[in-house]
């Protein structure tokens, strides 16, 4: 719950902002604690609802293109098959999400199982044996910024997969000036290809929940294959990562705005959250509790 003297966004504003400071400790995390996540020929599976699961997403195709085993991310209630050599790894910022503990209760004692986590002392944090502590990315708002952001950082880390220049970049996404007037935005679009798919997704869900608008997310591929007819003037489409010309040029003709700068898919999502803030004070709502929304699903049917 929001202190009363802190102001719209105000916990959602300094979490973001603290980002590249806390990409810099995830970066630091001692060795011992990568060597906990799936190791190169290890089978991967990773659990996670909302957030988690487009991490678990982002880290699956990063994981298997770069040939370190056979890699997939699930929601625990669309899970099919789980591998007998499934090194099983859970995503969760509160520690108490009802579909994953339930994941968790079935396979412990079957399978390996690590939990990145952003607070121990709950259900997940007593249930498994093999545990990431994040909680110094643990977040008040309840649209969730840097623990995300810092989870894809601690597993793009510990596949060597991490960009030098991460935070660097994450800093200039906090300074430069937003991609489009909030006040003349209709339609966001996220575009992503293969590991950015979920970062795409992430952000467009950050501006769903924060600002209550509407967003969308594709792979840069799929864009022309009919979500397309939906652009124009008062769209922005941002390619994060691949911006193919021929997608691109589509997409002018429509009139839509774009933005393509090549940056870092995830330093970008530091920007996505800044727009997020600022469509939603515009539309006079508050991104620290957004309607409907609470820290945790605790229940499940």
């Amino acid at each position: 719950m929001n202190h009363p003297s802190i102001a719209p966004a105000g916990h959602t504003i300094a979490e973001l902002s603290s980002q590249p400071a806390i990409w810099s400790t995830a970066l630091a995390l001692d060795p011992s604690v990568f060597a906990l996540l799936p190791q190169p020929g290890e089978r991967a599976l990773v659990i996670g609802c909302g957030t988690s699961y487009y991490m678990g997403q982002s880290y699956a195709y990063l994981r298997g293109d770069a040939g370190l085993g056979r890699s997939r991310a699930a929601i625990p209630t669309e899970l099919d098959a789980v591998h007998p050599d499934d090194h099983i790894v859970v995503i969760s910022r509160s520690g108490t999400t009802a579909d994953v503990i339930e994941i968790v209760e079935k396979y412990r004692h079957t399978h390996r199982i690590t939990a990145l986590l952003g607070d121990l002392d709950t259900e997940l944090g007593r249930l498994c044996d093999r545990v990431i502590d994040l909680s110094f990315a643990d977040e008040q708002s309840i649209v969730q910024t840097r623990f995300a952001s810092t989870v894809l950082t601690t597993l793009r880390a510990s596949i060597g997969l991490a960009p030098a220049d991460l935070t660097n970049a994450a800093e200039q996404a906090l300074s430069v000036p937003l991609p489009a007037d909030p006040a003349t935005l209709r339609q966001v679009v996220f575009l992503g290809h293969r590991w950015s798919v979920g970062v795409a997704h992430e952000a467009a869900l950050k501006v769903r929940e924060a600002a209550g608008a509407w967003t969308e997310a594709y792979p840069v591929w799929e864009y022309q294959h009919g979500p397309i007819s939906c652009a124009g003037p008062g769209s922005l489409v941002w390619f994060l990562g691949e911006a193919p010309s021929v997608v691109v040029d589509d997409v002018l003709s429509t009139g839509a705005e774009v933005r393509a700068t090549g940056a870092d898919p995830q330093a970008e999502l530091v920007l996505a959250h800044r727009l997020a803030v600022a469509m939603a004070l515009h539309a006079g709502r508050n991104p620290d509790t957004p309607p409907f929304l609470n820290r945790s699903v605790l229940a499940a049917d």
